[in-house]
């Protein structure tokens, strides 16, 4: 993998640990997330403007991605009301490299050597072993990260299947992100209400940022499917859980332990067998 693509890969593993930490902060997490896709789809459209739109034998692949993101988003919000960010945190991403491998491999041909495949074990074991306590995962919402490592796992397949077909990364991001962002508030309107939505409340521009950020995180992460394996890209970018163990530390009041610290340990291993 090339130097460049390692280095903007753990750029955004650490912008996407920063949004999760806003997202496990705030109190209401499903009107936090939809802020964050509202702040996306707003974002996009108006990039769309100025580009191109990708080619058409990819926008099956950003809708299916769209829908793909909802799931994982709500996923997400209800694993964060069950456990810490230290916690589920690890377990959503952890879960999901191996899977994006054989998701590659099975429909887009991919083929991995052993060097890397032992690098995504070794990434893939430290995150596990982050949300392990006492020999199991502690979780009462075990089945939720679980189920959001697998959204990620889908997503990420059809994103590097898509973005290689669509002559254009950044307008194949713009997109499937607008998309993305449009179907979140429809969804959060079905559950609740449109008024409550766009009601100002503590903690909304935080929430927007947060969108801005995860934005450039994905955006970031679609350019590096261009020109790396998938599953590599995948893995490195997973160790946004050394992030998070560390912001959760600082700002949630989680206990950074010795524990996570060999899991760390585990994980920069991997990135270095990875690169």
């Amino acid at each position: 993998m090339p130097g460049h693509i390692i280095f903007l890969t753990l750029f955004a593993a650490l912008l996407h640990a920063g949004w999760n930490t806003l997202l496990r902060g705030g109190a209401d997490r499903l009107w936090s997330m939809t802020i964050m896709c509202l702040t996306i789809a707003v974002t996009c459209i108006v990039i769309a403007l100025f580009l191109p739109p990708p080619a058409v034998t990819s926008w099956r692949y950003a809708l299916l991605s769209a829908l793909l993101h909802v799931g994982y988003n709500l996923c997400l919000v209800r694993s964060y009301q069950h456990g810490e960010l230290g916690q589920t945190y690890p377990i959503a991403r952890g879960s999901s490299p191996l899977m994006v491998t054989c998701g590659a491999a099975l429909f887009a041909g991919e083929s991995i050597d052993a060097g890397t495949l032992g690098g995504i074990a070794l990434v893939c074991a430290g995150i596990l072993l982050l949300a392990v306590r006492r020999g199991k995962p502690a979780m009462p919402g075990l089945r939720y990260a679980l189920a959001t490592g697998v959204f990620i796992a889908a997503y990420s397949v059809v994103d590097g299947m898509g973005v290689r077909v669509s002559g254009n990364a950044l307008a194949y991001t713009v997109w499937m992100s607008a998309l993305w962002g449009v179907l979140m508030p429809l969804l959060y309107i079905a559950l609740r209400d449109g008024r409550s939505l766009l009601r100002r409340r503590p903690g909304m521009l935080h929430a927007a940022a947060g969108g801005l950020v995860s934005l450039l995180a994905y955006g970031i992460i679609i350019y590096a499917m261009t020109s790396a394996p998938m599953g590599a890209v995948s893995a490195l970018r997973e160790t946004s859980v050394l992030f998070a163990a560390v912001l959760g530390a600082l700002f949630l009041g989680e206990a950074l332990t010795l524990q996570k610290v060999l899991a760390c340990a585990l994980i920069a291993a991997g990135t270095l067998l990875i690169g």
